[in-house]
């Protein structure tokens, strides 16, 4: 995927579900990953020429695990002229080594978006942007499906009132395998995971799930995704046709 697609991509998550307004100060959460450094491209490329203006800065949450090195992510950063800032935990020693979680992903994910939201908040931004993509939005909606019994995936804007804070997801329209193009032709500086139940979760059995489906039933993901879109899910802001 090239960058060019990449922004009409965002571009159109951003003018269908509203996602930036004039003077906002947007900050994205930057795990390391493939996705989230894309989208840090994402948003810094649209900042040249969106209508809009807007600050971007990035942030990252340190969950504390001794090998990874963040020192190329901040390398891009400055490269991009985005301030960039890391933020310390223990997160990952209170889930393994305190708590002796063997299900840790929920409450790491909610203790990790706890740190970002708050860290983002007294920095001074008003939005913090994360990474979800096209394909994290489909398997959401099916993992709801399966172990809580209803039709749900997050929104593409989601205002979090007792913090006064607003999260925006500008890739929602990018399909993974376009982030992986990407990242491979841009040589992105990926930060690896060292969780240790990374790729043994139940979002990576509605990852495998929906690549079968998909392949059973060529354009079930499509089809699925565009149920999400049409679905009236509660919280989905209302959706402006594209139109440009």
């Amino acid at each position: 995927m090239t960058l060019q697609k990449l922004l009409s991509y965002t571009r159109k998550a951003v003018d269908e579900y509203s996602l930036i307004s004039e003077g906002d100060r947007i900050a994205v959460g930057i795990s390391g990953g493939k996705d989230s450094l894309t989208l840090l491209y994402a948003l810094h490329g649209l900042k040249r020429f969106y209508p809009r203006h807007f600050e971007l800065g990035a942030v990252t949450v340190d969950l504390g695990y001794s090998e990874c090195d963040f020192t190329p992510v901040a390398e891009l950063a400055e490269k991009l002229g985005v301030p960039y800032r890391i933020i310390k935990t223990d997160i990952a020693r209170i889930l393994f080594e305190e708590r002796k979680e063997s299900n840790p992903c929920s409450l790491c994910a909610k203790m990790r978006k706890g740190a970002l939201n708050q860290a983002v908040k007294d920095m001074g931004y008003n939005k913090v942007a994360y990474a979800h993509h096209k394909d994290d939005i489909i398997e959401t909606m099916l993992l709801s499906l399966l172990f809580e019994g209803r039709f749900y995936s997050f929104s593409p804007k989601t205002y979090l009132d007792r913090m006064d804070l607003t999260v925006i997801r500008p890739m929602m329209f990018t399909e993974e395998a376009e982030v992986i193009g990407f990242q491979n032709k841009y040589s992105l500086p990926v930060v690896t995971s060292r969780c240790p139940i990374d790729g043994y979760t139940k979002r990576q059995y509605a990852k495998e799930l929906v690549r079968s489906l998909n392949k059973e039933h060529p354009g079930a993901k499509q089809r699925m995704f565009t149920a999400i879109l049409n679905g009236k899910i509660e919280g989905w802001p209302e959706r402006i046709p594209h139109i440009r």
